[in-house]
C-alpha cells in the first residue's frame, strides 16, 4: 500500500527549527519547544457551550526556538507553507493590529503581556509536522509551543504542574480569540498543553478540569487512524462563529449560562422556535451525553459500541449542525465499508480532517479504501495518519 504519512522524531524537529532560526538569525536560538497538535476523539463543538470532550494529543508537533532580544522588538520567521517573517515593536502585536499567521505566532505574546507577564523582546523560528488546516489544531500547538517559549524566557515558567498548565492554555485561547479572531473554546489548547502519552484528555469546559483516561488501543488490537482530507477549513471564516452565536443565542431563549445545563433534550427543543437552532441545540446536547457514553465503553473496552457513538456523533455533525462536507462524508463512509468499527469527522469542520477506530489487522484496507473512494469521486487523495496519544508540550532544550 502507499506510505503512510509520518510525524517527526524530537530529533528531526530540533534539526529543523534550529537549522530555521541558524539561517534567518545568524546566530543559535536560547531553547527550543515543543507542541502537539490534537485530535478530539468525540466531543465536537461543546466546547463553547460548556460541555466535554475527549481529545487525545498527537505525535505530530510544532517547534519553536527562540532567543530572548534585549530590546522591545520581535522577529517571527516560519517553514510553514513557503516561509514568511516578520519583525515589529511587541505593542504592534495586538487585535486587530496583525492577522493570519503572525496573529497565532505572535498573538501570546499580547495575551502573556494582558496576563501581567513581562515579555522580553525575542527572535523566533516555527517549524512544524502538524497539516495545516487540517482540522489537527496546527494554530493550537503554534500558540502553545509559543507561549511555553515565551514564559520561560520571562522567568514564569508555568509547565511544572497542571495547573500552571490550564493558566497557560487559557493565555492561549485568549491570543486565539482576540488576536486571531478565531471564536474558538478551550479544547484544542487544553490538548495541547495537558495531555498525557497513552491518555485520552476528558476536559469538563464548564470549570476546567480534567481526566486522564486510558487509551490503549493497542492491547485491544486496535488503532486509531486520522484522515486528513485535503479540504482546507479556516475557524476565521465565519462558519464557525455563526454556529457559536445560535447557540449563545438559544442558552438565552432557555435561560441557561451555557446548553451544559440542558437536561432534558426534548423540553429544551421545544421551547425553541427556529429549526436551525433547534437542530443546533440537538446536536450539543446528545453530543454532550455521548462523551460520557463513549468514556464508559472505552472503560470496560466494549469498543463495538463506541464506534456506534463515533457514527452517531458524524449523523448529528452532519445533520443538525451541519459542519461536514462532502470530502468528510466520503472518508467516513469509506472508512465504515472497508471494515471500521466507528468514523466521524473531527474538528471544526467544513473540510479537514476524520478519524476512524479500526482494527490493527485492517488498518492497510481501511486507509486504502478511503484512498480509493476519494479517486472515485475525484477527490483530492487524503493523507492517513496513525495517531497514537502523546504526550502534551514540553521544552525539549533548556534556554
Amino acid at each position: 500500500m502507499s506510505e503512510w504519512q509520518q510525524s517527526w522524531t524530537d530529533a528531526a524537529g530540533i534539526r529543523s527549527v534550529r537549522g530555521l532560526f541558524r539561517d534567518a538569525f545568524g546566530a543559535e536560538p536560547h531553547g527550543v519547544w515543543a507542541s502537539p497538535g490534537r485530535v478530539n476523539l468525540i466531543g465536537e463543538h461543546t466546547d463553547y457551550n460548556g460541555g466535554l470532550c475527549l481529545p487525545v494529543a498527537l505525535p505530530h508537533r510544532t517547534y519553536v526556538a527562540m532567543a530572548r532580544r534585549t530590546d522591545r522588538r520581535a522577529r517571527l520567521t516560519t517553514g510553514l507553507e513557503d516561509g514568511r517573517t516578520w519583525s515589529g515593536d511587541l505593542k504592534e502585536i495586538a487585535p486587530g493590529s496583525v492577522d493570519d499567521w503572525v496573529a497565532y505566532c505572535g498573538g501570546p505574546a499580547w495575551a502573556l503581556r494582558q496576563a501581567g507577564v513581562d515579555v522580553p523582546g525575542f527572535d523566533v523560528a516555527i517549524s512544524s509536522c502538524v497539516p495545516l488546516g487540517a482540522g489537527l489544531s496546527s494554530s493550537a500547538a503554534v500558540e502553545c509551543a509559543v507561549g511555553l517559549a515565551l514564559t520561560h524566557l520571562a522567568g514564569c515558567r508555568r509547565d511544572r504542574d497542571d495547573t500552571g498548565r490550564a493558566w497557560l492554555a487559557d493565555v492561549c485561547v485568549r491570543a486565539e480569540n482576540e488576536v486571531a479572531g478565531a471564536p474558538t473554546g478551550g479544547m484544542d489548547q487544553a490538548a495541547s498543553l495537558r495531555a498525557q502519552a497513552g491518555h485520552a484528555l476528558l476536559l469538563d469546559c464548564l470549570d476546567g478540569s480534567v481526566e486522564q483516561i486510558p487509551f490503549g488501543l493497542e492491547a485491544a488490537g486496535l488503532e486509531l487512524l486520522v484522515i486528513d482530507t485535503q479540504a482546507s477549513h479556516s475557524l476565521a471564516d465565519g462558519q464557525y462563529g455563526a454556529r457559536r452565536a445560535s447557540c449563545d443565542a438559544a442558552a438565552r431563549e432557555l435561560s441557561v449560562a451555557t446548553l451544559r445545563e440542558v437536561t432534558d433534550v426534548d423540553a429544551a427543543l421545544a421551547r425553541l422556535d427556529d429549526e436551525v437552532v433547534r437542530r443546533r441545540v440537538r446536536h450539543v446536547v446528545t453530543e454532550i451525553a455521548r462523551v460520557t457514553e463513549f468514556v464508559a465503553a472505552a472503560g470496560i473496552g466494549d469498543w463495538t459500541r463506541a464506534g456506534q457513538l463515533m457514527n452517531a456523533s458524524h449523523r448529528s455533525l452532519r445533520d443538525d449542525y451541519e459542519v461536514s462536507c462532502v470530502e468528510l462524508d466520503v472518508a467516513v463512509g469509506a472508512a465504515l465499508d472497508a471494515g471500521a468499527l466507528g468514523a466521524r469527522m473531527t474538528g471544526g469542520g467544513f473540510g479537514g480532517s476524520a478519524i476512524a477506530l479500526v482494527r490493527s489487522s485492517s488498518a492497510d484496507a481501511v486507509a486504502r479504501g478511503v484512498r480509493q473512494a476519494a479517486a472515485a469521486r475525484g477527490l483530492a487523495a487524503p493523507v492517513v495518519h496513525r495517531a497514537t496519544p502523546s504526550a502534551a508540550g514540553e521544552c525539549l532544550i533548556e534556554p
